[in-house]
């Protein structure tokens, strides 16, 4: 055999053992990864999600009842720095310090997170003295973290040790321990971190709970840094951000034709009734239908015949959510803007919806 046909042989080989053996072949995957499934109840399912909780929350109470001045004092030097905070972390605790540093930095407390690993291997020129930095760790003894906590220590303002060891290398280094420590870990082999995970996140949402307090951090505030989802739209837009384009528009005294031309050149179902900008009323399609039905001579209706008085009203610079409340309280689709209290335009509840106000 010649030695492209030895290649080519060769290729053919190798893919038909992949295409066997290939991870998409769901029989192959079961046989070779999980031999020995077991069929469960849904019963089963829930006693094993409900024994799950119970042992997080029985973790959480105790870390709630040992809480006392060291975390007080954690939160005081993280409010009193010069600098922002570094939360440094490895493995599963590098994903609650990312999720840490994401709450933080939206609650107003400047943050950024730090791997280990990377650390060691030159990413330190990030911490400054003035900042703070927040290791977390739950043995405390990780090899990258033993190796780097000389250097949190020295080049950071503070060091605070959030572990379940507190003999452990991290807490000896560390100027404040926060204890995390738990006595079973919600895994049945006990191996997963669970449990411990559980309690770091929540004691990283208590520190950036305790600082948006000491920094009096409101709603309005927490929207300068949600500018772009529906949180922020319904903490900050106005109603003059969603006006519609169209202003309908007729005089008291118009005709039933000019209402109706009025209606029908706007997507709204809807015209307001004024006398030089002031508002008079409103009339709808379903005002129309309804002088239909009644029979009457409509060659002598006029608008202030068939209009709803005091409509409901609102500024242009008033929140959009208020203008949702009121759409809702009062089962209507539009509603009429002012400006000085005077007609403006209008606002539609669609528009609202679809842009996430709620």
């Amino acid at each position: 055999m010649n030695f492209s046909l030895k290649i080519k042989a060769n290729e053919f080989i190798k893919n038909y053992i992949y295409n066997k053996n290939s991870f998409r072949n769901n029989a192959f995957l079961i046989d070779f990864y999980m031999p020995h499934i077991r069929k469960m109840e849904r019963s089963d399912i829930i006693s094993i999600a409900k024994s799950t909780l119970e042992i997080e929350i029985s973790e959480l109470e105790k870390l709630r009842h040992r809480l006392n001045d060291d975390f007080a004092r954690a939160v005081e030097i993280v409010h009193s720095a010069k600098g922002k905070l570094i939360v440094v972390g490895i493995g599963k605790s590098a994903h609650v310090g990312n999720k840490i540093v994401a709450t933080l930095n939206s609650t107003g407390t400047p943050s950024q997170f730090l791997h280990a690993s990377e650390a060691i291997h030159g990413d330190l020129g990030v911490i400054q003295k003035q900042d703070v930095v927040l290791c977390i760790s739950n043995s405390g003894n990780s090899p990258e973290i033993v190796n780097l906590v000389p250097y949190l220590k020295e080049y950071s303002s503070a060091l605070i040790g959030m572990t379940g060891n507190k003999t452990s290398k991290l807490a000896e280094f560390s100027e404040i321990i926060l204890d995390t420590h738990v006595d079973m870990e919600a895994c049945p082999n006990k191996l997963a971190p669970t449990s411990s995970t559980t309690l770091q996140m929540a004691l990283g949402d208590a520190l950036a709970i305790a600082l948006m307090e000491m920094n009096d951090f409101k709603a309005n505030d927490f929207a300068k840094f949600h500018p772009g989802g529906s949180l922020g739209k319904n903490l900050i837009s106005k109603v003059d951000d969603f006006l519609s384009s169209q202003k309908p528009q007729v005089t008291e005294h118009d005709t039933v034709k000019d209402v109706i031309i009025s209606i029908s050149g706007s997507r709204h179902g809807i015209t307001v009734v004024t006398n030089n900008d002031e508002i008079i009323g409103v009339i709808t399609d379903g005002d129309l239908r309804r002088m239909l039905l009644k029979g009457d001579d409509i060659s002598k209706v006029l608008a202030k015949d068939i209009m709803s008085a005091k409509p409901k009203t609102i500024e242009r610079t008033a929140l959009a959510k208020e203008a949702m409340k009121i759409l809702k309280e009062n089962n209507i689709g539009q509603l009429v803007v002012t400006e000085n209290g005077k007609y403006f335009g209008i606002i539609d509840l669609h528009k609202l919806l679809d842009e996430g106000i709620n």
